[in-house]
């Protein structure tokens, strides 16, 4: 059977405008039951069928607007209003940034301001305006090349309304477990082995925030391949290692702490098995600070390492068959101008970038379609016939309509890697932990 499985590369995308929370508590063992409604397998598309290995490529911290605002054809700005409601020229926004900016949940909400898109500039460390920049082609010329020769969408949203831990849960389970905050006290481990004093903030449905310890047991995409015997692996940073606090299955009990743990791999094993054709049906890849785009963090050199994982899949036997998804997991708080739709009082938060890389993508496509990272999730239930995991994924835009399954392959696109700006040595983003929401 698993020579017919879908490789799923997770990039880190997946959308609906349509959706609504499926409510659950924020932790505890009983959740586990929930496992037991994933099992169904379902009639798979023909087309789909030419899909057998999905990848997520989750980076860090940019919208829309930052990275493609000013590309060709697509819904970007090059202007924004600020809170004095004057409209301004965006400045442009160096390699490697002098600072991280405030992407907490209180601050996308702030900076969304009930849709009006104009108090981005208030957020902690916009004093500058570092807030209201963006790159152009010159800054990340791979990218550019990359949307033009696949496909754009420029209609998707981070699914929560804030920052990196619970938007990555988001990519794994199509919920984070009502959590809205990076873990407070953790000693750089976000998720079921942080200290006992570590806590997450969560929003109560009516409106109302409790704390608990960042440790869930809902279901997950990875427990609904476990149950259809299908292959799945999560290639992160080691404990200890910058990037670990990105490692979302850290934050789900019996995966952590059951065998399930031993399909979490460093990163570095993924040119590795793509080059090898040994990538599982599902993977999803995430990758440390200084390579992640995170700021102040090197645009280039995380752009590097993107194209290298990219042309180990695009150089290996299985890249007729890959479904790539390369996103960016929260807006890190840089403007963007589109209002993000609000399925509930989780999110979304503002635009984030997506490609969609596939000898099957449709080549020089730009998607206006709605999409979360529950859509990614969609994409890969729809391929194996599985159930949805909550009315997010269930409700959201399935991002079919960005492939064309009858078009002849298009063949690789194999990038030279850049020399970067002097400036760009590695450098460790810092994830500000704070139990008021500041990231």
């Amino acid at each position: 059977m698993k020579q017919n499985l879908l490789k799923i590369l997770v990039v880190a995308s997946l959308g609906g405008s349509s959706a609504t929370f499926m409510g659950c508590s924020s932790t505890g063992a009983g959740h586990l039951d929930e496992l037991n409604t994933v099992r169904t397998r379902r009639a798979v598309d023909p087309g789909l069928a030419n899909i057998e290995h999905i990848v997520f490529i989750v980076k860090e911290n940019r919208t829309f607007d930052n990275y493609f605002g000013t590309f060709p054809g697509a819904d970007g700005a090059t202007t924004g209003t600020i809170s004095t409601g004057e409209v301004i020229d965006l400045g442009h926004t160096p390699d490697r940034t002098p600072r991280d900016i405030d992407h907490s949940f209180n601050g996308a909400v702030r900076a969304i301001d009930n849709g009006a898109m104009d108090r981005f500039d208030m957020l902690n460390g916009c004093a500058d305006l570092l807030c209201m920049t963006q790159l152009t082609e010159d800054d990340i010329p791979n990218y550019f090349a990359l949307a033009r020769y696949f496909t754009l969408a420029d209609a998707m949203f981070s699914s929560l309304t804030g920052p990196s831990f619970p938007n990555h849960l988001y990519t794994i389970a199509g919920q984070s477990g009502r959590a809205i905050s990076n873990p407070s006290n953790s000693s750089g481990r976000w998720g079921c082995d942080s200290p006992a004093n570590s806590r997450t903030m969560l929003l109560n449905d009516d409106g109302t925030r409790s704390s608990v310890f960042p440790c869930f047991d809902f279901p997950t995409l990875a427990d609904s391949l476990d149950a259809a015997g299908i292959s799945w692996r999560y290639y992160a940073p080691n404990p200890g290692q910058s990037g670990y606090i990105w490692s979302a299955y850290n934050g789900i009990n019996h995966i952590r702490f059951g065998d399930d743990w031993a399909n979490v791999v460093p990163p570095t094993q993924f040119v590795t098995d793509a080059l090898s054709g040994n990538l599982p049906a599902v993977s999803w890849i995430v990758v440390g600070s200084g390579l992640s785009e995170h700021p102040p963090a090197s645009s280039c050199l995380g752009e590097n390492w993107t194209v290298q994982q990219l042309n180990a899949v695009m150089q290996g036997p299985d890249w007729n068959s890959t479904a790539v998804f390369l996103t960016w997991d929260d807006f890190g708080g840089f403007y963007d101008h589109v209002a993000p739709p609000v399925p509930d009082i989780f999110g979304f938060g503002p635009r984030v970038p997506l490609l969609i890389i596939s000898p099957y993508a449709i080549s020089g496509a730009i998607s206006h379609t709605v999409y979360e990272f529950s859509s990614l999730l969609k994409f890969a239930e729809q391929r194996f016939g599985l159930d949805p995991l909550t009315d997010r994924d269930a409700q959201a835009n399935d991002m079919l309509d960005s492939f064309d399954f009858s078009q002849d392959p298009l063949p690789p696109l194999i990038l030279d890697q850049r020399t970067c700006p002097p400036a760009a040595g590695p450098t460790m983003a810092r994830e500000i932990e704070d139990p008021d929401d500041v990231e």
